[in-house]
């Protein structure tokens, strides 16, 4: 004798089941309101919103236009100064000074705002001549700084 075959129901078919529908109408619900928020949003608040987006190009408009506007522009004078010709070195105070001709034209390339290397390089000598030439030349104008030189230099008529 034998025993019938009773089939048993799969308690995984069902399940799966159930969760796809629930899901489906889960986002199908979502969709729905979705789209209510969006014609709520848009359809019913659309004065708003197109308020709102003129609102904020007329206040950039606003913004780019008053910057422009009180912008300062920069103001150009122009004057004349006669000049009586080209610049010549004064002879008695360069021989007062006790300047060497060579020390004069660094002194000059050095109001021009060049460094010793540039110096150097322009007049094919060492960067170290071009330092003892400087120092001797600050010795004898009583300068400590470049800067001070060339406005010493400038005050004796010795370089433009």
């Amino acid at each position: 004798m034998s025993l019938p075959t009773k089939s048993v129901p799969r308690p995984h078919r069902g399940a799966l089941r159930d969760v796809l529908i629930y899901g489906l109408s889960g986002g199908v619900l979502i969709t729905v309101l979705k789209l209510i928020e969006y014609r709520f949003l848009v359809i019913e608040h659309s004065v708003e919103i197109y308020g709102a987006l003129i609102a904020a190009l007329f206040a950039g408009l606003g913004i780019r236009l008053g910057l422009t506007l009180t912008r300062k522009h920069p103001t150009v004078i122009l004057k004349e100064v006669p000049v009586a010709g080209p610049f010549v070195i004064d002879e008695t105070r360069m021989k007062e000074s006790g300047l060497t001709p060579r020390e004069i034209e660094i002194l000059g390339l050095i109001a021009s705002g060049l460094s010793n290397r540039e110096i150097a390089a322009r007049l094919f000598v060492s960067e170290n001549t071009v330092k003892t030439h400087s120092s001797r030349l600050f010795d004898k104008l009583g300068a400590k700084r470049r800067t001070q030189a060339v406005q010493f230099g400038k005050a004796a008529g010795l370089i433009p």
